[in-house]
């Protein structure tokens, strides 16, 4: 049986989504119910600290880059055995992309067609996704809410405001009627004036409030460059959940919320992403951590194992797998013990003779030929493909990426469409590869061309792109 769910979202980001979702989710914990955790969106940090939270895994659930089939069956899987899903937005409530580039046909196949030739038949090829909006494919949270009937908590950053907040919220009511606001959470409240102004424009606007927490910068995760510092390297971590845990019993009607838990996955169908290889030898550490769990657990789900080992600790990918994953992380923050790590880069290479390797973002960068840091330094790193990255001349990356392959590899056959996420601030300074070498043809989420992305050299392959899911449109 499908367990109930809600979404924990607001009106925009830096709201306190993440801070009441984590407390909602350790506190129900702690009551004895089975929570499992999702993510709304292709941030790859928060699930991390679901799992340490719930103590059970956390998927993405992303409208956009997953087809409805794989978005149900990981729907289904978290539901199935769970007393109740709480599922984390990202952004703001409606937040999304125009649905589009999912239709669209790149020709890999032709190197004499022009850039801009080939552009335009790209954009001339996206068409919008779906008329039904259960079927809305924007990346939205509203469209999770909306295809499986889960209620929304609102989670409102009242600092700044009081009675003008509830015109924010009912603003949010009103918007979508696919979406139903169960009630809001007030957040970053400065007082017990403040809060009950707040809450005298909440009962004019006929919402629900469920719960205040009130402004305490001890509530704030720490946090670098691509967002929370990961779940791994948080300090007291446990500590942390369970004071959010005691924050969220002492200020949120915990009632409250699971009587308004509601909808369900109904169905199926679908299936879980293949793996690229029976025996994975996957770089985890540091460095290494950006791999969604819904691809590890498609993979073991299909008899993959999945090996882990420490380019940190110097250790050579596992000679008994049969392919290697880099995936991405922080290698810019710890390049120079990688440049030392003599075994692990000498294992690479030797692994690479002879099977495949593929690295997404982070590990593309380790794949290259040198890496310079903040300060300016440059390091040697693997070598296998032409690439050379700075953090130190930074600039934001940040979208969907809609990549059909120019070539047969370890992501799929020629042609393959792939549906991934692209968040680094580091820049490649070595010029893209040309199409034979190139790992895909790519646009963004609405079609515009952005060109050919990663190389492709002999068992090696990256991009800066991570990988989502290969579309099954």
């Amino acid at each position: 049986m499908s367990a109930p769910g809600l979404i924990v979202a607001a009106p925009r980001s830096s709201s306190g989504k993440t801070t009441v979702a984590l407390g909602l989710m350790r506190a129900l914990t702690h009551r004895g119910l089975r929570v499992r955790a999702a993510k709304c969106g292709p941030d790859y940090i928060d699930p991390a600290f679901h799992q340490a939270a719930t103590g059970r895994p956390s998927f993405n659930l992303d409208s956009f880059a997953m087809a409805p089939p794989l978005l149900d069956a990981l729907a289904r899987a978290t539901t199935a055995d769970a007393d109740i899903v709480i599922a984390e937005g990202s952004m703001g409530l409606f937040d999304g992309v125009r649905a589009r580039a999912l239709s669209a046909e790149v020709d890999t196949g032709s190197a004499q067609q022009s850039a801009a030739k080939q552009g335009a038949r790209v954009r001339s090829d996206c068409n919008a996704i779906g008329t039904d909006p259960s079927e809305s494919r924007t990346g939205a949270n509203a469209d999770i809410a909306a295809r499986y009937g889960w209620p929304v908590v609102l989670v409102v950053d009242v600092s700044g405001a009081a009675q003008s907040a509830a015109a924010v919220a009912l603003g949010c009511r009103l918007y979508d009627p696919r979406v139903t606001i169960a009630g809001v959470i007030l957040n970053k409240v400065a007082s017990a004036r403040h809060r009950r102004l707040v809450e005298a424009g909440m009962e004019r606007a006929g919402l629900p409030v469920l719960g205040a927490l009130m402004r305490d910068a001890q509530l704030v995760l720490p946090e670098r460059h691509l967002g929370l510092v990961q779940a791994g390297e948080t300090a007291d971590l446990e500590a942390r959940l369970d004071r959010l845990a005691d924050l969220a019993g002492a200020g949120i009607d915990l009632d409250a919320v699971l009587a308004a838990a509601g909808g369900g996955v109904s169905g199926s169908g679908g299936s879980l992403p293949v793996p690229p290889g029976q025996r994975i030898a996957v770089a985890r550490d540091a460095a290494f951590s950006f791999l969604y769990p819904h691809l590890e657990a498609g993979w073991r789900e299909a008899g993959a194992e999945l090996i882990p080992f420490s380019p940190l600790a110097d250790e050579p990918p596992p000679d008994a797998c049969d392919v290697c994953w880099l995936p991405g992380g922080y290698p810019e923050l710890h390049a120079g013990r990688l440049a030392q790590a003599s075994r692990f880069l000498n294992g690479l290479r030797g692994f690479a003779r002879t099977r495949p390797v593929h690295g997404e973002c982070g590990g593309y960068m380790v794949l290259g030929r040198t890496l310079e840091d903040a300060e300016g330094v440059t390091h040697a790193m693997a070598g296998l493909l032409p690439v050379e990255t700075s953090y130190r001349r930074r600039k934001l990356h940040l979208g969907y990426r809609v990549a059909r392959l120019c070539g047969a590899g370890l992501l799929g056959l020629r042609g393959t469409r792939l549906i991934g996420h692209e968040f680094h601030y580091a820049s490649e300074l070595s010029p893209a590869a040309p199409e034979p070498d190139a790992l895909a043809q790519v646009t963004d989420a609405e079609g515009t061309d952005l060109g050919f992305a990663g190389h492709r050299i002999g068992t090696v392959s990256g991009s800066f792109f991570h990988l989502v899911a290969t579309d099954q449109a």
